[in-house]
């Protein structure tokens, strides 16, 4: 199955040399370019790429607003693509709050072809582009910007206790193999559980997932 990209960037430099590595590649097909975020929203409603790279600082609508237009669509528009932001500096003022409105993840627009390729495959696939490096210096970030005392949610009620206790990790930075050996079970017990917490929270992939722990309270920077 081809993967449809849209790419958004206000550089021409930037949105053809990102075009030209992803055409490249079996299986991914570029079906737009937008130099503005309010041209990536109009296209990517026209053009339904499964994917849109978006740049964050862009004229006339920048890539947060962008994003949160495309993820959360008016009534009638049933298109949502995942959307994956490029940023020029790792942990971008902007990342958390892409995160929050339900971007899959962020990519430094100066990496290798090769991290770009694999960065739009993954996300495609539906996961998110949080390695667990990356989770531990958001984590860093959400000790700044998240009020303190955030009131539990009544959401958490729905997952069993071993549901919680595999979030809370997630939410920590653990990747799934060190839940596992954490819990003392298997790798895929832990991808079955993190599924199941997903699907009753109505999260979408890790990168929601550990937004939603801080935001409900279930665990807080700083805390073990």
């Amino acid at each position: 199955m081809t993967i449809r990209v849209l790419i958004a960037d206000d550089q021409a430099m930037v949105r053809g040399a990102f075009a030209a590595v992803l055409a490249a590649q079996d299986g991914i097909e570029v079906v737009g370019e937008a130099a503005d975020g309010a041209e990536a929203v109009r296209l990517s409603q026209r053009l339904h790429p499964d994917l849109v790279l978006m740049d964050v600082r862009m004229p006339v609508l920048d890539g947060l607003g962008a994003a949160a237009r495309l993820l959360d669509p008016p009534r009638g528009v049933e298109h949502r693509p995942r959307v994956l932001m490029l940023t020029t500096f790792d942990l971008d003022d902007y990342v958390y709050e892409a995160l929050r409105v339900g971007a899959s993840g962020f990519l430094l627009k100066d990496a290798p072809p090769a991290d770009l390729v694999s960065a739009v495959r993954v996300v495609a696939a539906g996961d998110a582009l949080l390695a667990p490096s990356v989770t531990r210096r958001l984590i860093e970030d959400f000790g700044r910007r998240v009020p303190a005392g955030p009131r539990p949610s009544t959401r958490l009620n729905a997952l069993t206790e071993r549901e919680t206790e595999v979030l809370g990790l997630v939410a920590r930075g653990l990747s799934n193999a060190e839940i596992a050996r954490e819990l003392v079970v298997a790798e895929q017990t832990v991808k079955t559980h993190f599924g199941r917490v997903l699907a009753k929270l109505d999260l979408r992939d890790r990168a929601q997932a550990v937004v939603f722990a801080y935001e409900s309270g279930l665990v807080s920077p700083g805390r073990g």
